[in-house]
């Protein structure tokens, strides 16, 4: 079987059920980010890439191509309630490409870390011969017993996001801004039970939501928050909103 024929998230299954972790993991692989017990406290462990030609052209603005790498795996931190704090970047580029195109991706990386308050303190180059890759490895931490995961939702539970859905490559796929402050403020005042962010599209997204929490789900489709001079199949697939779910 092909990999496209099996489909991304049983390609993940087949992958990681055989994956060994000790008792200090209380979550691992199949959330928004893992999560580990450390001496004081929680441990949030995610990774992200982005990969030319499929989460942004040759011709995008180097200096947000920095950004939204950074800023897709704080947009998991965010889905847990956390906080992110320590960043290794590795990045694979063609030979021939300019140097002065890859200082500004790394002004895109080092915008986002500051806005975020996270620290760069690695990674790994390498040449590649085709697109350009960029894989961020964050830590984060989050309350011991204050963090969200995408397995606890209920029977009768109400749906909502943090913001209007659809639209995402007219720019916001590149320059949004993830729902940090939005998230840590939800798992501190309100009882989340189930959370992660979208990145796929809410017709993508709440599947899985649902499924982790094993429940159903329904929409009343004219209670979807959609963008401005978008329709509802934009609301529901284009993905790549970075609002949490």
């Amino acid at each position: 079987m092909k990999l496209i024929e099996a489909g991304e998230d049983a390609v993940v299954r087949e992958l990681v059920k055989q994956l060994r972790i000790d008792e200090r993991v209380e979550l691992g692989a199949g959330d928004d980010c893992a999560v580990v017990r450390v001496a004081k406290g929680i441990q949030l462990l995610k990774t992200d890439c982005i990969i030319e030609g499929i989460h942004f052209t040759a011709d995008t603005d180097p200096q947000w191509i920095g950004w939204k790498a950074l800023c897709r795996a704080i947009s998991d931190i965010a889905a847990m309630g956390g906080e992110p704090k320590d960043a290794l970047i590795t990045l694979a580029a063609n030979p021939q490409a300019e140097l002065s195109w890859l200082r500004n991706i790394y002004r895109g990386l080092r915008d986002a870390a500051e806005t975020y308050q996270i620290n760069l303190v690695g990674g790994e180059t390498a040449r590649s011969p085709g697109p350009l890759f960029i894989s961020v490895a964050l830590t984060g931490k989050a309350d011991r017993g204050r963090y969200a995961t995408r397995s606890g939702g209920k029977p009768g539970d109400c749906l909502y996001v943090t913001g209007q859905l659809g639209g995402s490559l007219k720019g916001k796929h590149l320059k949004f801004r993830p729902r940090l402050s939005e998230g840590r403020w939800l798992v501190r005042h309100l009882p989340i039970r189930a959370m992660m962010d979208l990145s796929d599209g809410l017709a993508s997204d709440l599947p899985r939501l649902a499924a982790s929490s094993r429940v159903g789900f329904e929409i009343e489709l004219s209670k979807v928050p959609v963008t401005r001079g978008c329709t509802i199949q934009d609301a529901l697939r284009d993905g790549e909103d970075y609002e949490l779910l």
